[in-house]
């Protein structure tokens, strides 16, 4: 059973005030992402799946230039995970997928990971050279 102080000892890992507002930041962050994935499949229209195909492209190519670039720490944290990880969606995926006859699944299933290495390389790529 956890002991008394271990909550003490999270927070002191987390840096404190820091950590406060680091979290503070991954909060606004996730949801400033999913409002913009909201916004922008709206602003796609339908067929869903093709919109949220674009969206978790544009994510992968965004965090490849975040990685390209060197980005680290609180930064890829805050980018990355934060507002990226709720921009793209894994669980919207999975829904259209499933929603889709098999041999349409299997071509957005194709298109999402050969795309998304294709989109991450190619935005590392972009960063490293600039």
């Amino acid at each position: 059973m956890p002991g008394r102080d271990d909550h003490r000892r999270v927070r002191a890992r987390a840096g404190g005030a820091a950590g406060v507002t680091t979290a503070l930041a991954v909060a606004l962050l996730s949801g400033t992402g999913a409002v913009a994935r909201v916004l922008t499949s709206r602003a796609l229209g339908e067929p869903a799946h093709r919109g949220t195909l674009l969206l978790n492209l544009a994510g992968a190519f965004a965090l490849g230039v975040l990685t390209g670039a060197g980005v680290t720490g609180d930064g890829l944290l805050l980018a990355g995970t934060a507002f990226l990880g709720s921009f793209t969606t894994f669980s919207t995926w999975m829904l259209d997928e499933a929603s889709l006859p098999a041999a349409a699944a299997g071509r957005l299933l194709a298109a999402a990971t050969l795309g998304g290495a294709a989109c991450a390389a190619a935005g590392w790529a972009l960063a490293a050279a600039v």
